[in-house]
């Protein structure tokens, strides 16, 4: 009888952790849903503040120009004129995917975005810091389809070519 009730209880254990886990899944993914979806309403309502507010102090944001790998400090220099004139960007996730680190203090994801642009991709990491979620990594890039893969190496050809040079001995 003895067995009996410890296995109930070990049961019953095992039961409440991973209900306990699924639920800190769930919670972590509405509130990363949460900050990235302000972030980009931050964004749609030149919000300056409550935009950059949403990004850790050291993150990275990296936009569809190959040259567009800034710091923050780089990235709130380059959008401050897009907010004061009180438009900035506007991107809507029509779909987004959370992943989950094992200690649950990162997130990374990817999502698929409307946008002024047409039809986006955006990727990055999220930090936990305390109890607030920071954007740590961001990267934005424009959907190809592959059928229209080769115009698009024609058109930028030239200025990979010219971007290529810097890098070159």
């Amino acid at each position: 009888m003895k067995n009996f009730f410890f296995f109930l209880l070990m049961s019953t254990s095992f039961l409440n952790y991973g209900q306990h886990k699924e639920n800190t899944k769930k919670s972590i993914k509405e509130d990363v849903t949460t900050v990235l979806d302000n972030w980009h309403k931050a964004a749609s309502e030149a919000n300056f503040d409550n935009y950059f507010n949403l990004m850790d102090k050291v993150s990275v944001f990296i936009g569809t120009d190959a040259s567009e790998n800034w710091n923050r400090k780089q990235f709130e220099a380059y959008s401050k004129p897009h907010f004061d004139k009180g438009k900035a960007w506007s991107f809507t996730a029509l779909e987004r995917n959370i992943y989950i680190s094992d200690n649950a203090g990162f997130v990374w994801f990817d999502e698929l975005l409307n946008t002024q642009m047409g039809t986006c991709r955006g990727s990055g990491v999220l930090e936990k810091k305390g109890n607030t979620w920071k954007i740590k990594h961001y990267v934005l890039s424009v959907t190809i389809p592959n059928s229209d893969m080769g115009k698009v190496i024609e058109v930028k050809k030239k200025n990979d070519d010219l971007f290529l040079k810097q890098f070159q001995n």
